[in-house]
Parts: structure tokens; sequence; C-alpha cells
């Protein structure tokens, strides 16, 4: 399907710190997205320290060498605009959506962080104390916690980098110090080893000037070398599953390794259009069989990478289907039903219209979300981070457009059994 590509304007510039620099202008709305990405996530976490990746991203709104605690919240709010970081496998990302006339103070804040945090004692137990509480928020008291992306991993992997528990253990978050603190600071948060990506409503050498203003003279420190996080394919098939006391109804996640996203970036683009010709839509081929015909399931899903970014990931990753069984739903039934369906793709091929179809789901859906400032801020950013090029976000709907129905039909005909992780979710009270 032709699809064509968006015409964003880049520029591209690296300071004399080696901290890189993209500006997309787009004078639409009186708007401007920052976002700043560290190359630095959850697979970069030392053992004994599970949960810091995303702990530290809590410290860095705990105020800086010139700024109070709660400072960062009151400039961006006080200019009418928002803010937020995430943390992710391979990233963390800071950023802000606000007036174009406050671009200026949203730089400074970004640039006051990266050149000192507040890395105190106090800070970090305080911060701590917030991390836990998300985590029985979010994992340990609520029905589904964590399922699947802290559920995957650690059947699916053999190294402590990928398998790990990437919000953390109370005993990991709680051992870890201050100076912990600043060695990961020193480490990771680099000007080499991060992505300032603007976009929006600003006159472009004018951004320039302000961004050499407050990052030009923050001391440069290369990016630490990337460890090797690749694993073999799997050969035989594993099975997990979880008691959840709080879980209603049985859930299954299954999973495939799929090719390097970054490396072998025109074997995995066929894995991301696949994920969505099963899953997307009433039409999709497993919709249509497990939800509307068999009723095995309640609802069904899939997509690519533990936070469904697929291109925001590096390797390894998988392939995701994610379904929701009725009361006393049969896993087993889905699990055949499943290969049955992939088998039936492999063997036979894709329906007359139905490639056409996802492809155009596909790049409205990603149209759309570009179409914010500050998601498209923050994917230029990533993109660059991870492939060196950030223009390469104005190819992607049209690359998903020229994905080919004999790609697709060759990448499920690697989803088999034997190269298959499945984590079962069972109601109920644990023994």
């Amino acid at each position: 399907m032709r699809i064509p590509a968006t015409t964003y304007p880049v520029a591209r510039f690296t300071l004399g710190n080696g901290l890189r620099v993209v500006l997309t202008q787009d004078k639409s709305a009186p708007v401007v997205g920052v976002a700043v990405v560290y190359d630095v996530g959850i697979r970069s976490e030392p053992e004994g320290r599970t949960g810091f990746a995303h702990l530290f991203e809590h410290l860095m709104f705990q105020g800086s060498e010139n700024l109070e605690k709660l400072a960062h919240f009151r400039y961006i709010q006080g200019s009418g605009g928002t803010f937020n970081g995430s943390t992710h496998f391979d990233y963390t990302d800071y950023f802000e959506a606000l007036p174009s006339g406050a671009l200026e103070r949203a730089l400074f804040l970004e640039a006051d962080r990266m050149r000192k945090p507040s890395l105190t004692e106090e800070n970090l137990r305080n911060q701590i104390d917030v991390v836990k509480e998300e985590i029985r928020v979010n994992v340990l008291n609520r029905p589904y916690g964590g399922f699947p992306w802290l559920r995957i991993p650690p059947v699916m992997f053999d190294t402590f980098a990928n398998a790990h528990d990437g919000y953390g253990s109370f005993v990991d978050l709680e051992s870890a110090t201050a100076p912990d603190a600043e060695e990961f600071f020193a480490e990771y948060y680099a000007t080499g080893n991060a992505v300032l990506a603007v976009s929006g409503d600003f006159d472009v050498d004018e951004c320039r000037a302000m961004v050499e203003k407050h990052f030009g003279d923050i001391p440069g420190r290369p990016a630490p070398a990337r460890p090797d996080f690749s694993e073999p394919d799997l050969t035989e098939e594993r099975r997990g599953s979880i008691t959840d006391p709080m879980a209603p109804l049985p859930a299954l996640a299954i999973a495939w390794k799929v090719p390097d996203p970054i490396n072998d970036f025109a074997a995995y683009l066929p894995f991301v259009v696949l994920a969505e010709v099963l899953t997307d839509g009433d039409a999709s081929r497993l919709h249509e069989r497990l939800v509307l015909r068999d009723r095995s399931a309640t609802s069904i899903s899939g997509y690519i990478g533990f936070h469904a970014e697929p291109f925001g990931v590096r390797d390894p990753t998988a392939l995701i289907l994610q379904a929701f069984l009725p009361q006393g739903g049969d896993v087993d039934k889905i699990l055949s039903t499943v290969d049955e369906e992939v088998e039936r793709l492999a063997s036979g091929g894709l329906a007359d219209g139905e490639l056409s179809r996802v492809q155009a789901r596909m790049a409205t859906h990603l149209l759309r979300e570009l179409d914010s400032l500050v998601n498209r801020a923050l994917l230029m950013a990533v993109v660059e981070q991870q492939r060196g090029d950030a223009s390469l976000v104005n190819d992607l709907p049209r690359l998903i457009g020229e994905v080919t129905a004999e790609q697709v039909v060759a990448a499920a005909s690697t989803l088999r059994p034997q190269r298959r992780v499945s984590i079962e979710v069972i109601p109920g009270v644990e023994a």
C-alpha cells in the first residue's frame, strides 16, 4: 500500500559537550514540546539495584544545585504547561508541553537538572517511599498488576539485564544510597548519552541559540560503552503461571522473540505489521476467531515490545499477544487456536484487502500520535538516540506501507510453539 512519508522539518546538530539536538519546527499552533532522552533504562541496572533506573527518574524531579524541590513543577505549571518522565527498557525520558513563549524556561529547567540534580540522602529516602507506594498501587494491590510486562522477561530471558524486575524489589530499593545515585548520574546522565528534541512554534536559529546558551557549558562526558544485551532464540517452549488473588478472570500472554529492531530493521518491520494483522480491530484474525466465533476469550490484543512501543526498543524484544478469558476459560485451547490461525496465515496467506486495511489503520494511528508536538519530540529524540537519525520518523508511515504480504506471511511462519513463551494468570488465592 502506498503511504506517503511525512515532511516534518528536522534540524540536527551536536554541541561541543556531545549533547545531540533535534529541532523540528511547526508553527501551526503557539505550543512547543521539549523532550530529553537518556540512553539508560531497565536493562542498564546492575545486579542488586533492581528498579534503580525508575527510582532515578523520580530523583530528577527533586530539585537541583540551583533550584529547590518542586521548582520544576511550579515553573512549568505556572507557564500553563504539563510535564512528566518515564522509564523504559532501553531509555529514560523527560518532557514538557507548554506555550511557545515559555520555551526558554523549559530549556533552562532541563539543562539545570542535567548539570547537577539534588541527589541528597533525604531526597533518596523520600523517593524510595514514593516508588514503593507506586509498586503497591500498580502491581501488588491491583488485578493483573505488572501483567504481562513484568511477567514475560524472567521466563523468556536468561540474563539478569533482560530478565529482572524493572520496578525493583523493596530490598534493592531500600539498600540504595546517595553515593549510588551519584555514580549512576555520572555514568549514564552524561551529555554524550543524551538527546534533546524540541518541536513546535519557534524560530530555528533562536532556538539553537537558546540551546547553546543553557546546555553548552554543561561539562561534557562521553556515553558509557553499551553492553551486549542480545540473547539466543528459544528452541523449546517455556511456560509459566502466576496466581493473582485479585484477578476476576484468567488471562494469558504469549510471546515470541523477534528480529533485532535496530540492526535488522527490514526483517523486524513485518512483525510490527503482523501483530496488527492478528489482533487489531473486530475483523482481525484472532479477534474474529477467539472473541466473536469461539468465545474462548473476552479480548485479545497484540503488540511489539514489553511497553508496546515498536519504534522505541532495542534487541531483545518480542511480539506479544495478550488475552483475557471467560470464567473457567481454557488456556490450552487458546494456545492451540493461536497456533491454528498462525499456521493458516503462514500457509494460506492474507485475504484480499487485509494487509492494506491494517496498514492504513497503522499509519493513521502513527500520524495521530505524531500530531501531538510533545509526542513528536519524544519519538524523534528516541529514534535519534537509538538509530542516529531522527528524520527516520518521517519515513515510518511509508515504511509500514511498503511491507509486503509475502514478508508478513514469512514472519508468521516463525511463530512456532517451540519458540514460544506463555504466562497464565490464574484467579484465586495463592497457596
